[in-house]
């Protein structure tokens, strides 16, 4: 045996050294490890050659393949080893441990960590019944120096890692080693605790090596603590707590002691078993705790401190009795150090903890907390300023930073993320101190109105930038003061607010005089946020009306107008929108100031911008629903919109929206426009946009007083459903039903447009200006002119449907009942469906309201017609486009190579199109067919749900009355379960286990009485298992697909015996098994009735071949671990009959009458 061994280890030094030369070819190194692996899987005697590679004299590569060796052989040939073999290749590894590595700082890690690999291998197969003493010699291996110690570490870490973290081994053996580690936890706490004290004490005498096995010992501690029972870590007083704060003085150690530290006081339970950990608020370990030095261990330290505070407030209040520690003030200013501490980071890692004390009942009114809520406030101002930024040294954040982002954009992400959560703490802590609150905001208010600005780096038109000094201070301020006012209405009575500073501050405001936008936003900002002050001061809101005025001193600005100004217009459009939808009836008196303005502003075509108009008109409607009077508001609807009326409903409208080519013409899509050259053609696609944009406006905020008495009173009542529901009808009705004809018009237009015949009209220049715009407010500043024709294009298309969507809730019975609406909507918004690219924005826009809007009575002459040809051309569509992504990741390989990248890019961005428009179709069904699951439909919307860890039950699921109406007209219904069943294969997860656990056997079990062809019940079974194979590695897909499975085969196995055909067909299908169920389901007194739950587990083993496997498990080799003879069964109590003798006597001697004294 000799010689082989000795050829074959020469092969192998060779090939691992081929395989390891940076010099080799490819193709040598392949050969190399095709070598190699072909060894491990076939070679007789690779446990002889492993270990003649381990030996010390070998290189280290050499060592490290050796030891891989051993591994390969105890992970796939252990079960099929003699015992006398394992025993030498247990005791052979062994002797690895104690004499076959090199002292401590000299062996490499990957061979250690190789070596502690092995073990826990076998000790994953054998312990504790066949190696019952492992611990013992563990324990006994660690008196032979320091380098085995070290490795007993490794050992012990790795296999809490793989028992309890990564659960890598079956159920049985690992709630062995489980429970045997649990009952030995005393004695391992002690046994760790004993091996860092010694060589805690043996580095503290300068011994380098020494420190290796406490950094060792102290990462195994980090993956016991977080599991072992809280009191193995409070024993003997807080031992191990106390040496953990102790070693965070000690620079080599105080990483892995705060990890340690985190861990435990971060740890969950019952609060009786944490109350030991109050023990760290003493003074003693609050001194070591805060010694802290470098930047990385700060961090850690901050970890602690929060992990404490989340201890502090679980405990105090509790059933434990703990009281608030004496010393809370030293924790509180230890823990502001962090907050006001110049990394971004640290003061960002503090906020939970913040929030968590001043939301906490009995903490939040501690005068301590009290006092250092206005502290955090002071803080606050400093950490709201958005400085740091990696690539500039303006601020001592900066050097930071440079440590904890990549780059600019890393920094930019955090920093929004981190001042969203101090809104959120700062709103919290307004409820402690409502009125200091807000004295600190208007100390900084008027502070920021007094300094003059500073601009920083001088810009060409002398105004800020978005990181000028004065720009990033009145954001920050700005930020600061809305958060804390609006709270302030909320936690302060009436009578004790600070009205007339809330005033004077506001009128400071309204005063402040600036040229500059960004800073006159954050103004703007400022008087919406103080503008619930004018309700107790009602003579100030004209002159806040006007100063948000879109066009109020910003005319100053000649077009080109920059970002910046175009931000604050639309800024100041926001604000009158928010004020007149916040507060109607307070603006209500003003109307007719208000309407003068407005009409003076819009005799000037070029003060404002179209959306600007609209914006205003909006706002006007909003206030005008407070006439409460149906005819005043008609009449002020009619001449508001008469304008648009007028250009809308013209001749030569209606022909420019009725022809394509007419239409192209007037928007200029098909003339080319020199470079430099005014486009003639810009006025109207204006117009037609302003036109579009007020009737979305009218639609969208025109209504009837919400009181039914006012109502009534106001003539906005017509009449009663036979439920006795009243009917109201809107005064804008008459308006929009006049424009609807052309409305629709340029909707079938507009679809007409992707034609080929119309696609040829257009001109070079806009060859691409259908290309959907993913963002059309995040463009450049100066457009280029494709760019302005595709965001008309882009936004008059998704308006159009807005109406249309709203028209429904706005008109209700008016809009219903319009003559043939049916066949109107589907020859305008269901033209050239295959060649558009917004079909979402129909689906969620349009269709999704209308479903959810329209009354039942209208479910026949309105929704069937539409949804019945809308899913049948999307269930062709969408299955067609998934067969082709489904072909494109089945011939994926050398091609993609070859592929250049703009179209891989292309590629993806054409797969999620397509998964975002299956989402809003199946959402569109599922709304349409099943009741209620709001909140499982809300997180499954979301991609790719974690979170969900099961099935909600199925069986459940009833129609809704308009599912009810589509499954009568037989073949919208075939298309509905065409769509839903074969929507389980497509590449999507979350709509897999949407449409499994929702829809499907809702809309089938409509059916399963009645006599279903053969084919049909083949094919929805065999769709469910196809899902199955492409979704089912995922267990919330697997747990959904397999009880629609079991409804299934449940329900249709009876009268179709071609179900059994197809389980027979599935990969390793037992037949034994699925007679045995069959019998079970045909004939259920033929044998002992099973409980649900083992009848779910029989079947899903049935299904167990279909279930595919994710891509990384494909090619993966299966680790084989047997289970054990178990050591902790529980012993069944023995069946007795009731009436059998007892020491008390028989149970009928206890109803005798001799008994006494019962």
């Amino acid at each position: 045996m000799g010689e082989p061994v000795t050829e074959m280890c020469d092969q192998l030094i060779k090939a691992v050294n081929v395989m390891m030369d940076a010099e080799s070819s490819q193709i040598y190194r392949l050969e190399a490890l095709k070598f190699c692996e072909e060894f491990k899987e076939k070679c007789p005697f690779s446990v002889q050659c492993g270990l003649r590679l381990a030996d010390k004299a070998q290189t280290a590569v050499v060592r490290h393949f050796g030891l891989q060796i051993l591994e390969h052989v105890v992970k796939f040939n252990w079960n099929n080893m003699p015992q006398q073999e394992k025993v030498h290749l247990k005791n052979c590894a062994m002797d690895l441990l104690s004499t076959g590595t090199y002292p401590i700082l000299e062996e490499e890690s990957h061979i250690k960590d190789v070596l502690a690999r092995i073990i826990v291998e076998m000790i994953k197969r054998e312990w504790p019944q066949h190696w019952p003493e492992m611990l013992k010699e563990m324990e006994a291996l660690t008196g032979t120096g320091e380098a085995q110690t070290e490795l007993v570490m490794l050992i012990l870490l790795r296999l809490a890692e793989d028992v309890i973290t990564f659960q890598t081994l079956p159920a049985q053996r690992r709630r062995d080693i489980q429970q045997t580690l649990t009952q030995n936890m005393e004695s391992i706490f002690i046994f760790l605790l004993a091996i860092l004290q010694i060589h805690v004490d043996e580095y503290r005498k300068l011994a380098k090596s020494h420190c290796r096995v406490g950094v060792a010992t102290l990462n195994t501690l980090a993956g016991y603590i977080d599991w072992v029972a809280v009191t193995h870590i409070t024993n003997d007083n807080c031992r191990l707590l106390e040496m953990l704060c102790l070693l965070l003085s000690e620079t080599e150690l105080q990483l892995e002691a705060a990890e340690c530290l985190v861990i435990a006081i971060s740890r969950k339970g019952k609060l009786e078993d944490r109350k030991p950990l109050m023990l760290l608020f003493d003074d003693v370990a609050m001194h070591f705790i805060l010694s802290a030095a470098h930047y990385t261990f700060l961090k850690r330290l901050c970890q602690v401190l929060c992990a404490l505070g989340s201890q502090l407030c679980c405990l105090v209040g509790s059933d434990v009795e703990v009281e608030v520690p004496a010393n809370l003030s030293k924790y509180m200013e230890a823990f502001l150090a962090f907050t006001t501490h110049p990394s971004q980071f640290l003061r960002a890692a503090t906020q939970i903890t913040w929030g968590t004390l001043f939301r906490h009942e009995i903490l939040s009114k501690d005068p301590v907390i009290i006092e250092m809520t206005i502290k955090y406030f002071r803080a606050t101002m400093t950490n709201l300023v958005k400085t740091g930024f990696p690539s500039r040294n303006d601020s001592p954040s900066c050097e930071y930073s440079r440590h904890d982002f990549d780059s600019d954009e890393d920094f930019n992400t955090f920093f929004n993320s981190f001042r969203a959560q101090q809104g959120e703490v700062v709103r919290n802590a307004c409820r402690i101190v409502p009125l200091e609150a807000f004295q600190i905001a208007a100390e900084w208010l008027r502070y920021q109105i007094s300094t003059p600005i500073d601009i920083g780096t001088i810009t060409a038109e002398g105004l800020c930038s978005i990181l000028s000094p004065s720009a990033v201070q009145w954001d920050a301020m700005t930020f600061f003061t809305e958060s804390v006012v609006a709270q302030i209405f909320k936690n302060v009575e009436d009578e004790k607010l600070p009205v007339d500073q809330g005033i004077e501050l506001l009128q400071a405001v309204l005063n402040y005089n600036t040229r500059d936008p960004l800073i006159l936003s954050c103004v703007l900002t400022n008087v919406s946020a103080l503008f619930p002050f004018v309700t107790h001061r009602p003579q100030f809101l004209t002159l806040v009306l006007i100063l948000s005025n879109p066009q109020s001193d910003l005319s100053r600005f000649q077009a080109p107008r920059t970002r910046a100004v175009k931000n604050v217009r639309r800024h100041a459009c926001s604000s009158i929108i928010k004020m007149s939808r916040g507060y109607p009836q307070f603006l209500l008196p003003c109307f007719d100031m208000l309407y003068d303005h407005v009409k003076k502003l819009f005799s000037n075509e070029a003060l404002l911008t179209q959306m600007e108009k609209c914006a205003l008109m909006e706002a006007l409607v909003l206030v005008s629903n407070q006439f409460k009077d149906y005819a005043k508001q008609k009449a002020f609807l009619e001449e508001l919109m008469a304008t648009v009326v007028v250009r809308w409903t013209s001749e030569e409208m209606r022909r420019v929206l009725c022809d394509p080519a007419l239409f192209l013409a007037f928007v200029g899509a098909d003339q080319q426009v020199p470079v430099g050259s005014e486009d003639t053609t810009g006025i109207n696609r204006s117009r037609l946009s302003f036109c579009v944009y007020t009737i979305l406006g009218v639609v969208k905020r025109a209504r009837w007083p919400s009181d039914l008495e006012e109502a009534k009173a106001g003539g906005f009542v017509v009449g009663y459903t036979p439920a006795g529901a009243p009917i109201y009808r809107n005064p804008c009705t008459h308006q929009v039903l006049a424009l609807l004809p052309n409305l629709l018009a340029l909707i079938r237009t507009h679809n007409s447009l992707f034609l080929p015949e119309n696609m040829c009209r257009l001109s070079d220049m806009f060859s691409k200006a259908y290309d959907p715009v993913l963002d059309i407010y995040d463009s450049p500043v100066y457009k280029t002119q494709l760019e302005r024709m595709q965001g008309f294009f882009c936004t008059l298309h998704d308006n159009c449907y807005h109406i249309l969507g709203n028209a429904g809730p706005s008109l209700q019975q008016d809009f219903y009942t319009i003559e043939g609406l049916a066949e109107q909507i589907v020859g305008s918004a269901f033209v050239s469906l295959d060649n558009r690219v917004f079909l979402d924005i129909s689906v969620r826009v349009f269709m999704k309201q209308l479903v959810v809007s329209c009354p039942p009575e209208y479910y026949d002459s309105l929704l069937c017609p539409l949804l019945g040809p809308l899913f049948s051309y999307m269930q062709q569509r969408l299955n067609m486009r998934w067969q082709i992504i489904n072909q494109r990741s089945t011939d994926s390989g050398e091609e993609d190579e070859a592929c250049e990248e703009n179209q891989v890019t292309q590629e993806m961005l054409e797969e999620q199109l397509v998964r975002l428009v299956t989402r809003e179709v199946l959402d569109l069904l599922s709304k349409s067919t099943c009741f209620g699951r709001n909140e499982l439909e809300e997180e499954m919307m979301s991609t790719e749900s974690p979170a969900l860890t099961a099935a909600p039950t199925q069986g459940t699921g009833e129609l809704t009355e308009l599912g009810k109406c589509l499954v009568k007209h037989e073949d919208i219904y075939m298309t509905l379960l065409t769509i839903s069943f074969s929507s389980l294969s497509w590449k999507d997860t979350s709509n897999c286990h949407r449409t499994a656990s929702m829809v499907c056997w809702t809309l089938l079990r409509q059916v399963v009485g009645e006599n279903l062809l053969p084919d049909a019940v083949i094919w929805f079974y065999t769709s469910v298992l196809k899902g199955l194979q492409m979704h089912g590695q995922h267990e919330v897909c697997n747990s959904a697909l397999t009880q629609l499975a079991l409804f299934i085969y449940d329900n249709l196995r009876p009268r179709n015996v071609e179900l059994r055909a197809v389980m027979t067909q599935i990969p390793g299908v037992s037949v034994e098994a699925l007679d045995q169920y069959d019998q079970q389901l045909l004939d259920p007194n033929s044998l002992p009735r099973l409980g649900e739950k083992k009848r779910k587990d029989q079947f899903k083993k049935l299904l167990a071949g279909t279930v595919g496997k994710a891509l990384g498990q494909q090619f993966k080799k299966e680790v084989h671990i047997r289970n054990l003879p178990s050591l902790f069964k529980k012993s069944k109590p023995e069946k007795r009959d009731i009436l059998e003798t007892c020491e008390t006597g028989t149970l009928t001697a206890l109803f005798s009458q001799t008994q006494d004294d019962i």
